[in-house]
């Protein structure tokens, strides 16, 4: 890639480059597209002291900044999680292409047979902030659905992110693909963002993964198409027919696992019958895992509680704090997240299976869940060895975006000499 002063014309250069590869890798066989992700896995694991180097400037830098604990927890990188980063790699790596895929095949009677193909969508940009790892799940899903990508990092993970991509073009290179394939913008300067935003002949669609502020910025300003969901505000409604030993763990997990990622839980809804029979015990566990409980009404009763404001119903914590109420059965858990969700994923927790047949039926949030954590939002606990993020919108992608989903399609006609009347 040409370095060049401005910019504006950095971004350029890399969108031309993109383009330039995602023709290349439109067919590009599935053999080298394992062997990249293979070879990037190899390398990330083989230079991991050197990423956790990397890493460890990006938390001072972070700590410079004033991050909170969950955000911190967002950014940081040890072992353990660049195994996990390892993992998701070769798990993407052995998924089968869907490039080429026949989604659909039939015959007309006019003599012509049609076949709907799973085609690369083109040069995909992803946005993100603090989660270095994406680096390596964006770059790995786009690659296996045939896609050029340019990745903007915030810049809290810029080393981490620098670090772990030069793995990803080690990993092309020993495949022998393009290395333009795979892009990091190599700058902190938030006008690469705003070029990007508006990049529509070299980029075909965009990909926000962040906070509020950085999804609504990019749906506000784009001129490219835009995957995103604007905020995680995920439920758990604790109904009247609850296993509490199943209720008590799983509302435990959703919260307090990892508090600051978009599939953590950040109101909890309370059938009243539940709560005549089993008191405040959830409210109670959450407060003796060290999490700022917010609620109204009898709730406060309960000791070491803080009166909710009524914006605290509909926010995204991203940290150890949850919203709390009492509610009088299903419908009114459904009406209060139709009110206050984002269309994320929500989580009821019941052994009566016309209550939740209604939960499923009556909302349409991206993921529903029964009796399990909300944290299970994920494209890797879905069977899809990373994603790209989680889409609430209706069109294209919904849900855990993986390889799959970052394809378009494409329709193949065949005749025999066949003419219209």
């Amino acid at each position: 890639m040409t370095r060049v002063d401005d910019v504006s014309g950095m971004m350029e250069t890399i969108g031309k480059a993109a383009r330039a590869a995602a023709a290349e890798l439109s067919s590009a066989s599935a053999e080298r597209k394992h062997a990249a992700l293979i070879g990037a896995a190899h390398y990330i694991w083989a230079d991991r002291a050197r990423i956790m180097v990397a890493n460890a400037e990006d938390l001072e830098y972070g700590r410079e900044k004033g991050l909170g604990p969950a955000m911190m927890d967002r950014l940081m990188l040890d072992e353990d999680r660049i195994r996990g980063i390892v993992d998701s790699l070769r798990a993407v790596a052995e998924q089968s292409d869907p490039v080429g895929e026949v989604m659909a095949e039939w015959d007309m009677p006019s003599g012509l047979h049609i076949r709907r193909v799973r085609t690369p969508l083109g040069v995909i940009g992803v946005i993100y902030e603090s989660r270095p790892n994406v680096t390596a799940d964006a770059g790995a899903l786009c690659l296996k659905a045939g896609n050029a990508v340019i990745l903007r990092g915030g810049s809290e993970s810029f080393h981490s992110s620098r670090a772990i991509h030069a793995c990803l073009v080690k990993g092309l290179e020993s495949a022998k693909l393009p290395v333009e394939a795979i892009q990091l913008v190599p700058t902190r300067d938030r006008a690469a963002v705003g070029k990007m935003l508006t990049m529509t002949r070299d980029i075909d669609v965009i990909v926000p993964r962040g906070g509020k502020g950085l999804v609504a910025l990019v749906q506000a300003e784009a001129r490219v198409p835009v995957f995103a969901h604007l905020e995680g505000i995920c439920h758990v409604y604790a109904d009247r027919d609850a296993d509490l030993e199943k209720a008590r763990r799983v509302v435990l997990n959703a919260k307090t696992r990892r508090p600051g990622i978009c599939g953590a839980a950040e109101c909890l809804l309370i059938d009243w019958q539940f709560y005549t029979k089993h008191g405040a015990v959830l409210v109670q566990d959450l407060l003796e895992a060290g999490v700022e409980v917010r609620t109204e009404g009898e709730l406060l009763k309960v000791r070491g509680t803080i009166k909710a404001k009524p914006e605290d119903f509909g926010r995204e914590f991203l940290d150890n704090i949850i919203a709390v109420k009492l509610v009088d059965g299903v419908d009114a858990a459904i009406e209060h997240i139709r009110a206050h969700g984002s269309q994320h994923t929500e989580a009821i927790l019941t052994e009566n299976d016309a209550t939740a047949a209604r939960f499923f039926q009556r909302l349409d949030s991206a993921i529903l869940m029964r009796n399990a954590s909300t944290q299970f939002a994920d494209g890797g606990e879905f069977g899809m060895g990373a994603e790209i993020g989680i889409a609430t919108g209706k069109l294209h992608a919904r849900g855990p975006v993986g390889a799959e989903q970052l394809t378009s399609f494409k329709y193949l006609v065949e005749g025999d000499g066949t003419v219209r009347d």
